[in-house]
């Protein structure tokens, strides 16, 4: 890891609300965006709106990743920052998923630079993105079930209309209303399972849940019952089966960028909660013998990484194939909850997990914004809609390959280190049957991954497609996704240990 800035000096220089800048200056520049459509509604430039978004995104990123290599939050430099009366912590865990969701919403506003050119309503495009980003980088701070619940409506509610942003498509407005009435009914489940966990323990701060577990023996099954709702919702978000019907019908008819935001961003802001929640208010040594998480967990990982294969191996339209395999990782990302047990390294199986999910948000947005320029180009969503494609277009050839190989866990990509250190965390944590699912299931999902790439490269063109320009904005983001991708083989190592270290705090 790199040197550490002791954080002591740091505070000194600059107030305790600061450390949520990431957080505050994504909403600030969604603010911003509405005042310049407010002044120039019609006239306001897809550059410039786009410029600001990227900004904002990137500023917010870059502070966080300052932040987390300065140490903030870590207990050598004192440990998490509460604030607002320990509703709001900001730590290692958060720090590193603020980078996450940072990084693939500037990737994506770069690339909607292109894809915007001739829609409508591009600064409430970007703004619904930024506001989106802001629930999802306060999600991994929530250190409360009250603050949960409301940084997750912050960043479902902008996203469903970003779904069906595409008034005049079909398939985006049936989307976006399917999605719609899912979310709606998942955040009442979630709703009643913090009122039933409310009504069991008296109070809603994470930490102090996990104190007042000790004497709810008399509710146990009020209690059991809320975890479950609770996991119901964090399933929805995550989209894990059997919670996963939305996302096939969303990410398809969504417009591309946001397919990558949804399913890149969305779902590492999903596991962030998902991860505090679990950790600090329902420890393993504190809670009652009926409210057994861990194998609700356990079986939740194996079908939603077996069934996300299985049926990404039968779809013949590239962008649900890779809706599906998104349902996949989410399943090798629920290890870092099945692999918990009291007598084991739960910082290494957890931080594990927060790797592979750091290095599949690059991955997997390059790869559906790959998607989206193609959909630029009207070159098709089939598998066969894309043989020859490398003939036309090489280095997104090359870069789509990178990520076709990267998703599959191939070596020497930085997926097949992701996953080789979440996998044998947890062999180490005596879980090696998960292990060896997830290792199957990896391997079956080399079949419709390589499917594009052989297309791209060793088939021959079946219809003609003329490309009249290059977008600056589309390929940008797809290079950088690629660079990342392969940015992260050397850099892994302090990768793997700074998620780790911040999983270890929260045990």
């Amino acid at each position: 890891m790199l040197p550490a800035v002791p954080l002591q000096s740091t505070q000194d220089i600059l107030p305790l609300w600061a450390a949520l800048a990431p957080s505050i200056l994504l909403g600030l520049t969604a603010m911003v965006l509405f005042v310049i459509d407010s002044i120039k509604p019609e006239e306001a430039s897809n550059a410039l709106l786009a410029g600001v978004a990227g900004a904002g995104t990137i500023g917010a990123a870059a502070i966080a990743g300052w932040y987390l290599l300065a140490g903030t939050g870590t207990p050598e430099t004192g440990g998490a920052i509460s604030l607002y009366g320990g509703a709001i912590v900001v730590d290692g865990l958060s720090l590193f998923f603020t980078v996450i969701v940072g990084s693939v919403a500037a990737m994506v506003t770069v690339a909607s630079y292109d894809y915007l050119q001739d829609q409508q309503h591009k600064a409430e495009f970007y703004s619904l993105v930024l506001l989106a980003a802001t629930g999802m980088s306060l999600m991994g701070s929530a250190n409360s079930l009250a603050t949960v619940f409301v940084s997750l409506e912050l960043a479902s509610l902008p996203s469903y209309a970003l779904v069906a942003y595409l008034k005049h498509n079909k398939g985006s407005v049936e989307a976006g209303l399917k999605y719609f009435l899912i979310g709606a009914l998942s955040s009442a489940v979630f709703a009643f399972g913090i009122s039933l966990v409310f009504a069991a323990t008296g109070v809603l701060g994470l930490p102090a849940i996990a104190e007042a577990l000790g004497d709810v023996s008399d509710l146990g099954g009020v209690a059991a019952l809320g975890v479950l709702m609770i996991v119901g919702g964090f399933a929805f978000k995550t989209a894990s089966v059997p919670f996963h019907f939305w996302a096939p019908e969303a990410y398809e008819g969504a417009p591309a960028p946001i397919s990558a935001f949804l399913s890149s961003a969305s779902k590492a802001a999903g596991f962030a909660v998902a991860f505090r929640v679990f950790a600090v208010a329902f420890p393993l040594e504190a809670i009652p013998a009926q409210v057994d998480w861990v194998l609700t967990f356990q079986i939740l990982a194996v079908v939603t990484m077996t069934l996300g294969n299985f049926a990404a191996a039968t779809q013949e339209n590239v962008k649900r194939m890779l809706a599906y395999s998104s349902i996949g990782h989410a399943g090798y990302a629920l290890i870092g909850l099945a692999a918990i047990s009291a007598d084991a390294n739960n910082g290494a199986t957890m931080g594990a997990s927060m790797a592979h999910l750091f290095v599949y948000g690059f991955m997997n947005t390059g790869a559906f914004l790959f998607i989206a320029l193609a959909e630029h180009w009207d070159v098709g969503r089939t598998f066969e809609d894309f043989d020859g494609f490398a003939t036309h277009a090489p280095v997104a050839a090359a870069a789509m390959t990178v990520f076709m190989f990267s998703l599959a866990g191939l070596p020497p990509f930085g997926g097949f280190f992701s996953k080789y250190a979440l996998f044998a965390a947890a062999v180490q944590s005596g879980f090696w049957w998960l292990a060896a699912v997830g290792a199957i299931n990896s391997a079956l999902s080399l079949f419709y991954y390589s499917r594009v790439v052989k297309a791209m490269w060793l088939n021959d063109a079946s219809t003609s497609f003329e490309i009249e320009r290059r977008p600056v904005g589309l390929y940008a983001a797809i290079v950088i996704a690629a660079v990342g991708t392969l940015l992260l083989l050397p850099a892994f190592g302090p990768v793997v240990e700074t998620a780790q270290s911040a999983a270890a705090a929260l045990f």
